[in-house]
C-alpha cells in the first residue's frame, strides 16, 4: 500500500483530544496535531483561533494498514466527538472546531461516505451528522507546545474534564485495539 494511503487526516474539535485518543491505538505510527482545510499558509494557533483562516484543528495520523484499517480509524473517529454539532465541541466554539474527514484518495473518499451513511442509518445520534468530507489539500503542524498535550498536562482541568473521559470511553469501547503500554 502506498505511503499516502497510510495517512488519515481528521478534525473533530480540539486536537488535544483526538491526539490523546488516536496515539493509544495499536497500529498508529504517529498522531500529530495541526491545522488543515484553510487558506492561510503556516498558520499559528492564534491565527486559527480567530476563525478567519478556514483551518480546523486537525490530527494527522500515520498508520500501519496491516494492523488497523482506514475503516477502523473512521469508526473510532465517529466515537471520539459529536459529529452533529456544527463548529462546536463542548465549550470549544468556532469553525476551527468543526468535524471534517480530509480524504487523501478516492478509496478514502468512498470509505468515508460509506462510514457516514452507516452511522446515519444506525441513528446513533439524535441530530443529523454535519461532518464535512472533503479532499485533503494541506496540513500544517501545530506548535510544539500542542504536541502530546494530554501526556504532559494530566491533572489540568481541561485534561481531567474533557480529554480523560474520551480516553476512558475509548478504552471501554475499543480496548482490544489499544496499545499495550497504555493499558
Amino acid at each position: 500500500m502506498s505511503e499516502q494511503r497510510e495517512i488519515a487526516t481528521f478534525a473533530g474539535g480540539c486536537f488535544w483530544c483526538l491526539e490523546a485518543v488516536f496515539q493509544r491505538i495499536k497500529g498508529i505510527k504517529s498522531a500529530l496535531p495541526g491545522y488543515a482545510g484553510g487558506t492561510v499558509e503556516n498558520p499559528t494557533y492564534e491565527q486559527v483561533c480567530t476563525g478567519k483562516t478556514g483551518h480546523a484543528e486537525t490530527i494527522q495520523i500515520k498508520f500501519d494498514p496491516a494492523q488497523i484499517s482506514y475503516d477502523e480509524l473512521l469508526d473510532i473517529f465517529w466515537h471520539t466527538h459529536n459529529p452533529t454539532t456544527r463548529n462546536r465541541q463542548n465549550n470549544d466554539v468556532g469553525p476551527e472546531y468543526r468535524s471534517v474527514i480530509f480524504y487523501h484518495d478516492e478509496a478514502q473518499h468512498q470509505a468515508a461516505l460509506k462510514s457516514k451513511a452507516k452511522f446515519e442509518k444506525e441513528a446513533i445520534y439524535n441530530d443529523p451528522i454535519v461532518t464535512e468530507i472533503i479532499p485533503y489539500t494541506n496540513f500544517y503542524e501545530a506548535e510544539d507546545y500542542h504536541k502530546n498535550y494530554y501526556e504532559r498536562h494530566r491533572g489540568q482541568a481541561y485534561c481531567d474534564i474533557i480529554i480523560e473521559p474520551k480516553v476512558k470511553e475509548l478504552l471501554a469501547k475499543f480496548g482490544a485495539d489499544v496499545k499495550a503500554e497504555y493499558k
